[in-house]
Order: C-alpha cells, then structure tokens, then sequence
C-alpha cells in the first residue's frame, strides 16, 4: 500500500514541479533574491574594501569629529535596509499572490 501512496504522491510532485505557475513563482523568487544578494554583497564588500585600501579617504574630516567614513557606515546599514524593504515589498504583493495561486490549484 505504500508503493501505491508513495507513487501517487510522486506524480503529484511531478505535477507541480511542472506547472507553469509554479515555475514562474520558483524563477522570480531565485531571479529577486540573487540580484539582492548580490547588491548586498557588492555594498558591504565595497565597504570593507574602502576600510582596507583606502584609509586616509574615510578619515578625512567632514566637522569636526565626524569623518567621510561615518555618513559611508550608516549608508551602508540604510542601504541593507532598503534592500530588505525591497523584498518584503516584493514578497508582499508578488511572491504570496503567486503561492496562493500555486496551492489553490493543488489543493494545499
């Protein structure tokens, strides 16, 4: 009997792995989330390379006890922020739209 429950289950899978919609919801997920991590990736590596190779750029004086390098910090900190947003943004009016269209027609 479980054979028989097992390869049933399978088929389903198969089903849904083949379903356009599923398909959609699986590219735009993987699409969104690399290019956030690679821009978040990008920014925070690019801040940690300007700390390493370029010092005396970051500790120029802006007024005076704060330096280029702090305004930099925290717009790396706001800009990992916004790319948060993004997704939640993203996820909020794309990605649940389309999980809720992918489960109504399987039945979940």
């Amino acid at each position: 009997m479980s054979n028989k429950s097992s390869k049933s289950i399978k088929k389903t899978t198969e089903e849904i792995l083949e379903d356009s919609d599923f398909k959609s919801l699986y590219s735009q997920k993987n699409t969104i989330s690399v290019i956030l991590t690679i821009l978040e990736l990008v920014l925070y590596f690019g801040f940690i390379a300007l700390i390493a190779f370029n010092k005396p750029y970051l500790s120029q004086k802006l007024s005076g006890a704060i330096t280029i390098g702090i305004p930099i910090a925290v717009g790396t900190i706001f800009f990992s922020w916004v790319l948060t947003g993004i997704y939640i943004f993203w996820a909020n009016n794309k990605y649940d739209v389309l999980v809720k269209k992918v489960k109504e027609k399987i039945g979940g």
